[in-house]
């Protein structure tokens, strides 16, 4: 408290703060008339001295106000008998002001000290969540990665790490995860069953589940009416709590079907951010050389898909679809393509 004032001599004839504006005064002789001193200064920037500096004036101000109201005066036997009713109330006011002093001491540093502590607490409560949920995931995909023994070291290691900061709650969502599969004829089986895994993994380290649609089973279906069934199927999982969904034989929709992936596959305005699709086209060629780069590879799905959708012996596709439509579709679901190459260990029925 000694940083706040000091002890003071104080004379009947003035009060304690006509006195310490004296003593300031004679302090600072170089100081311009009216100049008030910046007490505050050594203590800027701490906010823990601040509440110390409020409670030790505050007490100072008290005590200074108890000195001066015992210090004797000249003119005392003169005083009128109004005063002395009011000394009883002084009293009582002297007291009261104690009574808030005391809880001042108490609340505001208790106050200070829980509200510097909930965002530590919080930090710490969500570290430990977003632990587990990587844990959980590095463990699935482990297990796949020595099931799936076929398959690219590039497959692994860009999948965990595009899906891994997906799931990094310090990471902030501003658009969902998008990876795109593929496969020749001769990996039909393990495209399938790995984009189910990957994507059940993803789930499962969040404790939720999986929204599957198989292109095949709305091939033949109005494009409009798969776009309506698409639309909720995804939108109703989502709302839901579930965190991937899986578009099986993407290549099968009907063309125009397609664009409702605008909606969900956006860079910027996705209808869902923290969510992540996965998306199988299965090529017509028979196999895919490993030989090919990611960027060929890329190259080779693109192509396929422009063949497919905006072909002019199929009406259905030609009319709801057209290059402009179709870039600004492959700009939003290219965001990773991965070639899947195929399983000789695969059970008959079932993947694993």
């Amino acid at each position: 408290c000694l940083l706040t004032g000091s002890s003071s001599i104080f004379f009947p004839q003035e009060s304690p703060i006509k006195e310490k504006a004296k003593s300031y005064d004679s302090n600072e002789p170089n100081k311009p008339a009216g100049h008030q001193p910046n007490i505050y200064t050594p203590l800027k920037g701490n906010n823990t001295s601040f509440i110390i500096f409020f409670s030790c004036s505050f007490l100072n101000l008290l005590t200074d106000r108890s000195e001066f109201r015992d210090q004797p005066s000249i003119g005392k036997q003169s005083q009128s008998q109004p005063l002395a009713k009011n000394d009883g109330e002084s009293q009582s006011g002297f007291h009261k002001s104690w009574t808030l002093l005391l809880v001042l001491l108490i609340g505001v540093p208790l106050l200070y000290v829980l509200w510097s502590g909930i965002p530590s607490l919080l930090d710490a409560t969500l570290s430990s969540r977003d632990t587990q949920i990587l844990q959980a995931f590095r463990a699935q995909m482990k297990k796949l990665k020595n099931t799936y023994q076929s398959q690219d070291p590039n497959l692994w290691k860009r999948t965990h790490v595009f899906l891994e900061k997906h799931l990094n709650a310090s990471h902030l969502h501003l658009e969902p995860a998008i990876l795109l599969f593929t496969a020749g004829q001769e990996a039909e089986k393990a495209l399938r069953c790995l984009s189910n895994e990957i994507a059940d993994a993803f789930a499962f380290s969040q404790n939720a589940t999986t929204i599957k649609i198989n292109g095949a089973d709305k091939a033949i279906l109005d494009s409009d009416i798969v776009k309506l069934e698409v639309d909720n199927e995804l939108s109703s999982g989502f709302r839901e709590g579930k965190k991937v969904a899986v578009v099986h034989r993407f290549e099968l929709l009907p063309a125009g079907s397609t664009l409702i992936f605008y909606k969900y596959c956006d860079h910027e305005n996705a209808a869902f951010k923290d969510v992540a699709l996965l998306l199988t086209v299965l090529l017509d060629e028979q196999s895919l050389r490993k030989s090919l780069t990611l960027q060929e590879v890329e190259e080779k799905v693109r192509d396929f898909l422009w063949t497919k959708f905006t072909n002019s012996d199929v009406p259905s596709s030609y009319n709801s679809m057209d290059t402009d439509k179709l870039s600004g579709l492959w700009s939003r679901i290219s965001h990773l393509v991965l070639p899947v190459w195929p399983e000789k260990g695969l059970p008959v029925e079932g993947c694993t």
